[in-house]
């Protein structure tokens, strides 16, 4: 028996949930919510990388709300879990590819190392479970090792995988495979691209040359284009969202590696802040380990030992790969 998704959640978030539930319990040991404990509570959010706007949102509603009650750390906890689950609700939005368009194309941009690679296959297996026909592009043609996970990934899943040599133009080979994936009747088609942040303009340059290219075959593509955003990097998650949104018309986030680093709070500073559907969320290397994003499970998993209902079997079967 292994551990279940919403478990799995729980343990990615455990870092965060620790430190807020620590701090939480410093600040209230059963006594009533004032200007001070209010104060308090603030510093404990953003140190927990909710942001400033967020800590103040969540300040001002049970200043509200519950002013001048006797509260305990564990009312806290259940109420702020309800509080992030309301912020979380509006972006919680499943990816789901148009059956009308053959193919989807999916646009994935991230920096290196974010796991963008491994969450193409993640997708690809997912929506090959569903039925539907994916194909998936190497466009990361400088790294090799991109180049070969995804084919590792596409073998396994039984994905074809449209590769180029070591340096290959990404936007000609975005071309040909969207062509391939047409004639061949495909549902989706999932682009790899590369991440180097460090030379953003060369970066923006090859985006927009990708995109400019594959709209001379279809003028509608790409369909998505979704940013793939490490949670163990924090408030550096934001500036990366800046960028990319600067570079191409990102439409919505895949959150990755919630593997007991992760920075949880940061997950709720982007919700409020840039408005952005998130997708998914992945705790792990498996296939089975990327789902659906939940506001209620996120919020309970983050906060811990709440009265936040979730739908997630505790305990399920998984199949080793």
């Amino acid at each position: 028996m292994a551990l279940g998704f919403f478990s799995r959640l729980k343990e990615g978030l455990s870092r965060s949930t620790q430190k807020l539930g620590t701090n939480l319990t410093s600040v209230f040991t059963k006594r009533r919510l004032d200007e001070e404990s209010l104060a308090q509570l603030e510093e404990v959010l953003i140190a927990a990388d909710f942001g400033p706007e967020v800590a103040e949102n969540v300040i001002e509603t049970f200043r509200k709300t519950r002013f001048g009650s006797e509260v305990t750390d564990k009312e806290i906890k259940d109420a702020l879990a309800k509080e992030i689950a309301r912020v979380l609700q509006p972006v919680t939005v499943p990816f789901k590819p148009n059956p009308e368009l053959k193919p989807h194309v999916v646009l994935m941009v991230g920096v290196n190392g974010t796991g963008k690679t491994t969450t193409i296959g993640k997708m690809a297996k997912y929506f090959g479970d569903q039925g539907l026909k994916t194909m998936m592009v190497a466009g990361d043609t400088f790294r090799a090792a991109a180049v070969e996970q995804l084919q590792i990934w596409g073998d396994r899943v039984g994905a074809p995988v449209i590769s180029g040599k070591p340096g290959a133009d990404a936007a000609g080979l975005a071309f040909e495979a969207l062509k391939r994936a047409k004639n061949e009747a495909a549902d989706i088609l999932f682009i790899d691209t590369a991440g180097r942040l460090h030379n953003k303009s060369a970066l923006m340059e090859e985006l927009a040359k990708i995109i400019r290219v594959i709209k001379k075959f279809d003028e509608t593509a790409p369909h998505s284009v979704l940013l793939v955003l490490d949670a163990t990097t924090g408030q550096n998650a934001i500036e990366q969202v800046r960028i990319f949104k600067e570079m191409v018309d990102v439409s919505g986030l895949v959150i990755t590696k919630l593997d007991g680093t992760a920075r949880g709070g940061i997950v709720i500073a982007l919700a409020q802040q840039f408005q952005l559907p998130i997708h998914a969320v992945g705790v792990g290397e498996k296939a089975e380990d990327l789902r659906d994003f939940s506001a209620e499970e996120f919020a309970a998993g983050l906060v811990g030992n709440t009265n936040v209902e979730v739908s997630t079997t505790e305990v399920v079967e998984e199949k080793e790969e």
